[in-house]
């Protein structure tokens, strides 16, 4: 009867260790990247774009640094904001003059790319504004459409 048990246990004990082998050789084969000078250089321009046309309060403009579909994703104080329209909505209700947008000024600290087509920014923001300054941070996750660099993930937290 033991050598039954051990029998029929011995196939279940082999594919559960060759489950957990390959579980964590999946895992192994998920690198993060130095991201190479020409994309990074890439996504500190579509950055610089940001910042100079929201000091122009030119929302639209701004906008132009996200992907344009409901893959969009803005996580903000008050939750998420779902799709490029909602979020362009959400920017003009939040901002709806010069005086409340300030002047911005964007500090990267680091860029890192998941995958060819994947990266990633951590940063911080800083609005200085007649109403009062703002200063925060931000991750924003990126993906190459076409060759071009968009936003497709913003998670914003202000600090005051």
């Amino acid at each position: 009867m033991k050598k039954l048990i051990i029998l029929l246990l011995f196939p279940i004990i082999s594919f559960s260790q060759n489950l957990n082998h390959n579980r964590s050789l999946n895992l192994e084969n998920i690198h993060i990247n130095q991201i190479s000078i020409n994309d990074s250089i890439e996504i500190m321009k579509v950055m610089k774009y940001q910042e100079d046309a929201w000091n122009k309060g030119d929302i639209g403009s701004f906008m132009q640094g996200y992907i344009q579909s409901d893959e969009l994703v803005f996580s903000g104080k008050l939750g998420p904001v779902y799709g490029w329209d909602n979020t362009k909505d959400r920017y003009y209700k939040s901002y709806p003059n010069l005086e409340t947008m300030g002047n911005l000024k964007f500090n990267v600290s680091k860029i890192k790319q998941v995958s060819s087509e994947i990266a990633y920014l951590i940063g911080e923001y800083y609005l200085k504004r007649s109403s009062g300054d703002s200063n925060g941070h931000f991750t924003l996750f990126w993906k190459k459409v076409n060759d071009q660099w968009l936003i497709i993930s913003d998670h914003t937290s202000a600090v005051k």
